[in-house]
């Protein structure tokens, strides 16, 4: 039986990032967790465990790094994905130092730029209009794939 995957995700806003995650899923095997909906804590029978959010100034979500901090098992295979307003920055350094603790070793990280109407952005009608594109969607499946 392959490696048993889970991606724990945080997508409220705009769904930018579930869009990805339901690409990925319906190309292949994973569970998918989402830690606004009361989710399970044993991650431990999985193999690979991957990190999903949009960026919040300029960090994961903090219920997806409450979660992550609480309830990551040590050890384990992570990989990341992110969408994001702001098409420049890679904003992965707060999942990164949470997987680092926990002796985990990271497969890969992949990030696009996604509807972003977060403070500000809200003032001009938001950023980002149309993303994630079908192109960036496909590359997330495809990045998972290569993991």
């Amino acid at each position: 039986m392959g490696n048993r995957t889970a991606i724990v995700y945080y997508s409220t806003h705009h769904g930018n990032t579930k869009k990805l995650l339901d690409a990925i899923a319906a190309a292949n095997d994973v569970t998918l967790i989402d830690v606004t909906q009361k989710p399970t804590t044993d991650l431990s029978g999985f193999d690979r465990i991957g990190f999903a959010s949009g960026i919040y100034y300029s960090s994961f979500a903090k219920p997806l790094l409450n979660y992550a901090g609480a309830y990551l098992p040590e050890g384990k295979e992570v990989f990341f994905l992110s969408t994001q307003g702001n098409p420049v920055g890679r904003y992965f350094g707060s999942i990164r130092k949470i997987a680092k603790e926990k002796n985990c070793r990271e497969l890969g990280c992949y990030t696009c730029q996604g509807f972003d109407t977060f403070g500000p952005f809200k003032l001009v009608g938001g950023i980002s209009k149309g993303h994630p594109t079908e192109k960036e969607i496909t590359a997330a499946v495809s990045f998972y794939q290569s993991l």
